[in-house]
């Protein structure tokens, strides 16, 4: 990597807690790398109702992107970055983000959604993306779109997890505890082709906590919703969890997921969807997780290590092992890709 007081990163990206944004950021200052930052969920407007106009009506263009990416481009004038990093569809439009390559400055994107998802896809997004210099992509599906879209320059870069926020938390007495146990326990929003699988493991009977959005508004999951999870939240619903489900988002023709990596740091036993990309990671079945492709197979990994105390601890450990041997921090992934 190029000598860290050379180098002058401005990051645009949401800066929250549980968001890769906040993760980089705190990897540039452990690098003593001079940083600043652009809140890119700012382009969001405070009221929802003009959220969902613009998301259902004006082709997901954020209420306040062209504001948004003029501050980008004010911050690069005055600021003066070698690097410009922007995670996912950060509010930069195509004309700024030239202007800012003129400058002489290095723009790259950390692709942390697949921007060809309909759910997602955006005209000003793909736009922008050819005037990126690099685009760092945590998945392989779709390199070839985004090579035909006229990125110069695409690279596969994983997800990763933060030790600051992911690692081991107990809750702290026995009555807190109870606030958080499940069988199993899943994180991330209510798309849906994981309904049915949520539905098939309450009706056998097992204890779910499901955090994030939306699972309360579908009557088979609502018993199992347990609202949008803080860090905090998060790690102690792992640790009082007998076991993890990571599930990737098919409509980002995920391989892995933002989880894969958190849920190991955090001593998790794990069952895993079966994907080219996890057993890359995780290694064969049954070595640090076990795999599943079809519902059945969930349900019988789910049952057979509920009752074993046993095989979720050999599992955890070694899960844990693997992934935080070395190389695998947000920290890890900036280095790459400020090399």
């Amino acid at each position: 990597m190029t000598s860290s007081r050379s180098l002058r990163l401005l990051l645009v990206a949401n800066p929250g807690e549980v968001h890769v944004g906040a993760h980089l950021l705190a990897a540039a200052r452990r690098l003593d790398i001079p940083v600043r930052l652009v809140d890119a969920s700012r382009a969001l407007s405070a009221n929802r109702w003009i959220n969902s106009f613009c998301y259902h009506l004006r082709g997901h263009r954020p209420f306040h992107l062209h504001r948004v990416s003029g501050q980008v481009r004010a911050e690069a004038e005055s600021f003066q970055p070698t690097v410009l990093l922007a995670t996912g569809m950060a509010a930069v439009e195509a004309e700024d983000l030239s202007a800012i390559g003129a400058m002489g400055v290095r723009t790259c994107n950390f692709l942390t959604d697949d921007p060809f998802n309909p759910f997602l896809a955006s005209r000003w997004f793909t736009k922008a993306l050819p005037e990126y210099s690099t685009v760092f992509n945590p998945r392989r599906a779709n390199m070839d779109e985004l090579r035909a879209a006229g990125c110069r320059d695409v690279r596969y870069l994983p997800f990763a997890y933060a030790p600051e926020v992911h690692f081991p938390e107990k809750p702290a007495n026995p009555a807190e505890f109870e606030s958080f146990v499940s069988d199993l326990y899943f994180v991330g929003a209510a798309d849906r082709d994981r309904i049915d699988y949520m539905a098939t493991l309450i009706r056998e009977g097992f204890r779910l906590a499901l955090y994030g959005p939306f699972w309360h508004r579908y009557l088979r999951t609502r018993s199992a919703a347990r609202g949008i999870a803080n860090a905090v939240t998060v790690r102690k619903g792992a640790a009082a969890a007998k076991i993890a489900l990571c599930l990737v988002r098919r409509a980002n023709r995920d391989g892995h997921c933002m989880r894969t990596f958190e849920l190991p740091a955090m001593h998790t036993c794990m069952v895993v969807e079966d994907t080219e990309e996890h057993r890359e990671i995780f290694g064969p079945d049954g070595e640090c997780v076990v795999y599943f492709q079809t519902g059945e197979e969930m349900i019988a990994a789910v049952r057979r290590l509920v009752a074993d105390n046993g095989a979720r601890a050999r599992l955890a450990d070694a899960c844990h092992r693997r992934i935080c041997a070395g190389g695998n921090t947000y920290q890890d992934r900036l280095v790459e890709m400020l090399r």
